[in-house]
């Protein structure tokens, strides 16, 4: 149930005035990541807040919200999935057990679902699985090295316990450490981005005040963002090699074509 109420806690704060204008940076972000991504099958984890796949063009995308605790089943007895056209929820399912084939789908986005999920590292596995060979990945998570992220601590600390900045449930994923994990599970990192440089304040008026801090902090100091923004490239060892090989071929075989028609144009 923790998990529940974690993702509860999580869309109630994305209608406070800091959440909404997270999620209007996060929406940006992504509606330009997908926009151009081509294939057949696209699948966002989590956040129904969040149309991450609105603006790409797959015909069949799906959105999966995790299952009830009450309701979990073996990975063998999940129904088949349907597809939705219109926006809505396709499917629930276990994001550390997708019930999808391995390489069956082109982009996966996932809006902070791996701070949400049960077993981070499963989750991005599982990932890893469903996605084809060249298959995009699309990550939004929030920067525990932040204005925002330090507000948070400090509140854990002080006496009296004074109220969280950011949901209390989660865990928060630095960036770098999410670029190991996916380097090792082969992924290649095409774009990285941060945003939301504004302090962390709770008043919406104040927010709009501190406008003027966003493009100086992209400039001067683009790591401390609130949030960070990841677009990923699954890739698998041995393919481009083999493009590689198959190109210096046919210019080894080519050249010596060329050598002996220059031959013959110089003889007699």
């Amino acid at each position: 149930m923790a998990g529940e109420a974690a993702i509860i806690e999580l869309a109630a704060w994305l209608q406070t005035p800091p959440g909404r204008y997270l999620l209007a940076w996060e929406q940006a972000q992504m509606d330009a990541a997908v926009v151009d991504l081509f294939g057949f099958h696209a699948l966002q984890l989590g956040l129904p807040e969040l149309p991450g796949l609105r603006s790409n063009r797959m015909p069949h995308r799906w959105l999966a919200l995790p299952r009830p605790e009450s309701h979990f089943e073996s990975h063998a007895q999940q129904r088949p999935v349907v597809a939705l056209s219109a926006p809505g929820v396709a499917l629930h399912c276990d994001f550390d057990s997708l019930p999808f084939e391995s390489g069956s789908l082109d982009l996966v986005v996932l809006p902070h679902a791996l701070e949400l999920a049960r077993d981070p590292h499963q989750t991005l596995r599982e990932v890893e699985r469903v996605l084809r060979p060249e298959g995009r990945l699309v990550i939004l998570g929030l920067n525990p090295a932040s204005l925002w992220g330090l507000r948070q601590n400090l509140a854990s600390m002080l006496p009296g316990r004074p109220r969280p900045y950011l949901p209390q449930d989660g865990e928060f994923i630095g960036y770098w450490r999410l670029r190991d994990w996916l380097r090792l599970l082969s992924f290649e990192v095409e774009a990285a981005q941060f945003g939301c440089y504004r302090p962390p304040l709770r008043s919406a008026a104040w927010l709009a005040r501190w406008d003027w801090v966003e493009p100086i902090g992209a400039r001067w100091w683009p790591v401390l963002g609130a949030v960070y923004f990841i677009k990923a490239v699954k890739r698998v060892h041995g393919m481009r090699l083999v493009g590689l090989e198959r190109s210096r071929s046919a210019r080894r075989s080519s050249a010596p074509a060329v050598a002996v028609q220059q031959h013959k144009e110089q003889g007699p």
